[in-house]
């Protein structure tokens, strides 16, 4: 590891939304994202939310891993395909989530598994899907 400092970034998002129309996402980082509140609208929202998040860090990752595995010369790109299936008859959720990983570059099919096995354990999002974080609600 090099001896940089990694800078912190401001974590965390809202979402306000009135008496009609669909809200706007916002990130303590100052990032905006209108989300649609209607199925057949185009856009986010917050399921796709989840699954972009999800695909977002994988490929993150996967150029990690590959970094660290040092084969990152022969990695030329990873591309996430995440999908989700919603529980029926219970509580609104989403019952299992899909990854489709694909990793280009002039790499054997050995090392696009080590590829992509570390990549799912540096994600911070698939580590936390993995586990049931503690939800904390405060309602004022």
């Amino acid at each position: 590891m090099s001896g940089g400092r990694v800078k912190a970034r401001p974590t965390g998002a809202g979402a306000p939304v009135g008496r009609r129309g669909a809200p706007t996402g916002g990130s303590a980082a100052g990032g905006n994202l209108d989300l649609v509140a209607a199925g057949s609208q185009p856009g986010f929202n917050p399921v796709d939310l989840l699954y972009a998040s999800l695909s977002a860090c994988m490929v993150l990752s996967a150029r990690i891993a590959a970094s660290q595995l040092g084969v990152l010369d022969q990695f030329s790109a990873a591309v996430a395909r995440v999908s989700g299936e919603k529980a029926e008859g219970e509580t609104s959720r989403i019952a299992g989530i899909t990854v489709v990983l694909e990793i280009t570059g002039d790499l054997d099919e050995d090392t696009r598994q080590a590829i992509g096995l570390k990549a799912e354990d540096i994600c911070t999002i698939s580590n936390t899907l993995h586990t049931s974080p503690e939800i904390r609600l405060d309602i004022r």
